[in-house]
């Protein structure tokens, strides 16, 4: 996770519920190349959301890889998810790209990375990127005491904390439910 900076992305279960969501900036270095990224997008139809964290064209590739393995997979989060995985674990061009996401669907949260790993957070929390473990802390938190609050304002509560901790991280905060 350290690697992937510029970014914060996490996704929260909480009464039932799912939602992720993301902060907007890009970093160049030290520099903030743009504040307005969008790095969460809904695939197959809105039932599957999809945040990343690392190099934005790696990241397109792999959500264009995932995609393809949830129409051959109909639609199966789980098993695309796997077999992307593999995939990029084995594949010579994959297994050079820079980024990890994020996947929720209305019932589950995955963390899908390059080394293969497609991991189910037992805390149903998951979170990557540059202040995804600021983010995941704050959201562990308010799950365990803020029970009066939803699945979406976790998430964004949670990026903001992120946000005023971690450098790469900006208020610029997207938030989607499948």
């Amino acid at each position: 996770m350290g690697k992937h900076r510029s970014t914060t992305v996490v996704a929260v279960k909480h009464n039932d519920q799912i939602a992720i969501g993301a902060d907007g900036q890009a970093s160049f270095g030290d520099t903030v190349a743009k504040s307005t990224v969008r790095k969460i997008r809904k695939l197959s139809t809105g039932n599957i959301v999809v945040g990343f964290a690392g190099s934005t064209a790696d990241a397109f590739t792999l959500m264009e890889r995932f995609e393809e393995k949830l129409g051959s997979y109909s639609g199966n989060m789980k098993r695309a998810a796997i077999e992307l995985a593999k995939d990029w674990r084995t594949d010579r061009y994959l297994r050079r790209l820079e980024a990890m996401m994020i996947t929720i669907n209305k019932e589950e949260i995955l963390t899908i990375s390059g080394n293969g790993d497609v991991i189910e957070p037992d805390e149903d929390v998951a979170a990557i990127g540059s202040g995804g473990n600021y983010a995941k802390a704050a959201a562990l938190a308010l799950k365990k005491h803020g029970s009066k609050l939803n699945s979406e304002q976790i998430v964004k509560e949670s990026l903001n904390i992120a946000a005023d901790i971690c450098i790469y991280t900006n208020h610029n905060i997207i938030v989607e439910k499948p």
